[in-house]
């Protein structure tokens, strides 16, 4: 498979560099100033609508919104005038798979997508994830900048499968919901490598791409086009279910869904863990991430924060549901909590619940 980072020219690394140190400055500098502004304000705040008041009062605060948006535009407008640049030999490759596929790729076009998948272009991507062959690769290669190229290998999702989910070695099958290209899937077929491993994803170009990458790789994946609310699997058929980074992106009445539809699929004693993120308790931080949630088209955080989804998690019959702390540098799964980190970072989290015995 070609890495399109490994091609580009001198002037397009200059432009990911500029914008790869752009982000680094404004989560290493900006945002320790602006906390340090804040805390000059008074006491500490009641409620993450207070901090947020206070928060947009503070003089540096329209320069360091700004920085966030604005890097953000860059990113989406650099990564795909480099990903149209070689459209052609992009899309070939897609059709360029093995004569015995190990996996299999089953994509729906009868597939209904929701409005409120449909109706932004999340992470201010245009025309999202969903709408062309090429986006997905937009996205692959915009993710590795996102995350301040420390996610280079999936680091997260090796980090979430080795230290998150449980050591099964007869695991039958395990599901990953909202695969998406796939960085996701993968770890989860070496972590289970006698499992049947199942990616999800309502994006026809993702799983695509998700499979023309896994076939490279050798990994024996199933990717289908559906709905991970409604995954027409078998009941109690899977070991393991899983998912990324996909909870914050559904209205609440969606995640409940998802959440049942997980628990309808596990075999009794099987594990549900989904890697997310959850509000910190300090106002300030978790006003920083609705504020980060706003600028970048992710209008459901909110909804993810204030849900309660060890509640959601009871009512769908699970047991043992929490949420744990990750940290996605090198630790992964970390009770103890985040630690004090300066930089602006996501506040990671699993959230994991498993089904009764019988």
């Amino acid at each position: 498979m070609i890495d399109i980072e490994n091609q580009l020219t001198l002037d397009e690394r200059s432009s990911v560099d500029f914008i790869l140190a752009l982000r680094k400055r404004w989560s290493d500098t900006v945002y320790p100033a602006l906390a340090e502004e804040y805390r000059a304000t008074g006491p500490v705040a009641d409620s993450v609508d207070d901090a947020t008041g206070r928060l947009r009062e503070l003089r540096l605060y329209p320069w360091y919104s700004h920085l966030e948006r604005v890097q953000q535009k860059m990113l989406w407008k650099t990564v795909g005038e480099a990903v149209v640049s070689r459209a052609g030999e992009l899309r070939e490759q897609l059709d360029e798979l093995p004569d015995t596929p190990k996996g299999t790729l089953e994509l729906d076009s009868d597939v209904e997508l929701p409005d409120w998948y449909t109706d932004y272009d999340i992470h201010i991507q245009p025309g999202s994830f969903y709408s062309d062959d090429l986006s997905a690769y937009v996205y692959e290669l915009g993710a590795r900048i996102v995350m301040l190229r420390d996610n280079d290998g999936y680091k997260f999702h090796r980090l979430f499968t080795e230290t998150a989910l449980p050591d099964l070695p007869a695991a039958a099958r395990v599901v990953d919901i909202g695969c998406g290209f796939g960085k996701s899937t993968r770890p989860l077929a070496l972590r289970y490598p006698g499992a049947e491993v199942i990616g999800i994803d309502f994006a026809a170009p993702g799983l695509r791409l998700a499979h023309a990458e896994a076939e490279a790789e050798g990994a024996a994946i199933t990717y289908r086009q559906g709905d991970g609310r409604n995954t027409g699997i078998d009941d109690a058929s899977c070991d393991v279910v899983t998912g990324t980074m996909v909870l914050h992106e559904m209205p609440a009445e969606a995640v409940r869904e998802t959440v049942r539809e997980a628990a309808r699929l596990l075999r009794p004693g099987g594990t549900m863990s989904f890697l997310e993120f959850h509000p910190t308790g300090d106002p300030f931080r978790d006003a920083t991430i609705h504020e980060h949630a706003e600028r970048n088209n992710e209008p459901f955080f909110r909804d993810l924060f204030a849900t309660d989804l060890l509640d959601i998690c009871a009512q769908a019959g699970l047991t043992g549901a929490d949420w744990t702390p990750f940290d996605e540098r090198r630790e992964g799964k970390r009770p103890e909590g985040w630690g004090d980190r300066r930089e602006w970072h996501f506040p990671w989290a699993v959230l994991t619940a498993t089904k009764p015995e019988n």
